[in-house]
């Protein structure tokens, strides 16, 4: 009774209250000045207001689970939950694409141990995001991606520690099992040692003395990906596009505010398209190893609209000669994983005649109305048996060789504009020796052969000086922070950036606008089909059609 007495008395406080301090009509004064043209959804419009009042959003929920990649891998969904204004909400999710580090000739076994450990790589990561990322980023604005990231790189250097630990002790542990059986075995008998021999190539008839061969640089060990690191790459561009979600712009914006500390560009510049139109196989029953992609780049002076529908035009020529009577490839495989024509050929002559016919017959010069790129993957050429590149069955070159056969090669066909990976990343005497040769006439780029993005980030210089730019993937434990520090360097020394799609493409458009974002130079996103590359051209042609709306674009 007293409880129900003293909530009347409390509603007869407040309606004095209000009546006395005039709060009705005070209100409606307030509403008035606020919305002189008063607003068809009047609520509305006041909850709009008052929002600007209230907490930040910050994140409450990380969810991670398996999925597939464009070719049927497994890989890494991130999914982030926000709490706004009180309620838990979905913002976005982003799918991880996948990187392989095995070539097209790898043998079955290296291919079956490839995926087994892919697999238990996602299961971890897994686990990472719903348990320890989970808790460990909750309350955290999405707006704060520098934070996140720090975070998320520190997590990430703690769980490579202790791997290190791990193998440390079974290590160890070896090795004590190994003096224990050394222990038990009888020692041998001391052998005198043989004489040392040395080998060295006779001189020819005049000549004096002995040619001493230079052995080429052994290949450098790949570096150790840690299982479960997609969950730090997942997580760091969840929260990037949590970030522009809640800012209300698109991630290409808000990763140049991120980029320029927050100064919004004027205007922006769209990268160029690499569009692979031919992926010639290397271990096809054909001679032809060196080209491994063949790109079209349509001219700076097209609209991306027109430049793609333009190869799209060269593309239905090209698969129009090559099924033709007397066709002009030995084979035709039909598309690769890449989205693109497999074919196989005996020269690179064949390759270049086919592009000319196929612009040629459109009206097109090569050169003038499109150029060419050719990603020649040179890391999957070394036999080092023979310490030289197979760039034909049974033809082979000593690095040296191969610099002087590219410089022959864009001599004589110089509507090539730009050559990925014409040398293993371990030849940098040959890399400094062609960019001198070429530097002027083409792009030197260095994908495979480019340092890892974790170790350009602690020695800027490895593997940088001597190309023209560095194709950079969004993959495993690369955060988006990484991204706008790397590209800042590759700004201040005048290389030019590519963001690259890797083998494994997911659905996922954001390479796109992390590229419009942090100003690359290049796009290179494979062919014009499989649905997970082409969304990606849709997304840059949406991207041209906005800004050009918005008299954003350069």
């Amino acid at each position: 009774m007293e409880a129900a007495a003293r909530l009347r008395r409390l509603r007869q406080e407040a309606a004095e209250y209000y009546r006395g301090h005039r709060v009705p009509e005070r209100m409606e004064e307030a509403l008035n000045a606020l919305f002189p043209q008063r607003p068809d959804d009047l609520y509305g419009e006041l909850a709009n207001y008052l929002s600007k009042f209230s907490k930040a959003p910050v994140i409450c929920k990380l969810v991670g689970r398996k999925v597939l990649d464009g070719v049927g891998q497994p890989t890494l969904e991130v999914e982030i939950y926000c709490t706004i204004k009180n309620y838990e909400k979905r913002i976005c999710s982003t799918v991880m694409a996948t990187h392989s580090q095995i070539p097209e000739n790898a043998l079955p076994e290296t291919i079956e141990a490839d995926e087994k450990e892919r697999n238990d790589s996602v299961h971890t990561a897994v686990e990472w995001v719903n348990e320890s990322l989970n808790t460990m980023l909750r309350d955290l604005e999405p707006t704060d991606q520098y934070q996140a990231d720090k975070m998320l790189g520190e997590y990430f250097a703690n769980k490579v520690e202790e791997e290190r630990e791990i193998e440390k002790q079974e290590e160890e542990g070896e090795e004590e099992k190994e003096e224990e059986d050394a222990a038990k075995v009888p020692p041998a008998p001391a052998l005198c040692p043989p004489a040392p021999t040395s080998k060295s190539k006779k001189g020819g008839k005049g000549k004096k003395g002995l040619v001493e061969v230079k052995p080429i640089p052994p290949a450098e060990p790949a570096e150790p990906v840690l299982g479960g690191s997609l969950a730090i790459g997942g997580t760091s561009l969840a929260i990037a596009k949590a970030g522009a979600t809640i800012r209300h712009i698109p991630l290409y914006l808000h990763t140049a505010l991120l980029k320029h500390n927050q100064e919004s560009p004027k205007e922006m510049t769209l990268p160029l398209p690499m569009v692979t139109v031919l992926n010639c196989e290397k271990n096809s029953p054909t001679k032809l190893k060196l080209v491994k992609e063949v790109m079209l780049i349509p001219p700076a002076e097209l609209s991306l609209k027109q430049g793609i529908e333009r190869i799209l035009d060269i593309q239905k020529e090209m698969t129009r000669l090559l099924a033709s009577p007397g066709k002009m490839a030995p084979t035709l495989k039909g598309i690769s994983h890449l989205g693109c024509l497999t074919t196989g050929y005996d020269s690179i002559e064949q390759v270049l005649l086919l592009m000319q016919t196929a612009c040629k017959n459109m009206g097109l010069e090569l050169g003038t109305d499109m150029y060419l790129a050719i990603n020649c993957a040179a890391h999957e050429l070394m036999n080092y048996d023979k310490e030289k590149y197979e760039i034909l069955t049974g033809t082979f070159k000593s690095p040296d060789e191969m610099v002087a056969m590219y410089v022959e090669m864009i001599n004589n066909f110089p509507f090539i504009i730009a050559l990925i990976d014409p040398l293993r990343k371990e030849e940098r005497e040959q890399w400094s020796s062609i960019c001198c040769a070429l530097g002027s006439k083409c792009y030197l780029i260095a994908e495979d052969a480019a340092t890892q993005i974790s170790k350009l980030k602690t020695d800027q210089n490895i593997n940088i000086a001597m190309c023209s730019g560095v194709v950079l993937k969004y993959i495993n434990q690369t955060k988006v922070s990484d991204l706008i520090e790397l590209t800042g360097i590759l700004d201040g020394q005048r290389h030019i950036t590519i963001l690259g799609s890797p083998d494994g493409e997911s659905s996922d458009e954001s390479l796109v606008d992390l590229a419009v974002g942090l100003g690359a130079r290049f796009l290179k996103l494979g062919g014009l089909s499989r649905g997970e590359r082409v969304a990606k051209y849709n997304r840059l042609l949406a991207i041209e059609e906005e800004l050009a709306a918005n008299g954003a674009l350069r």
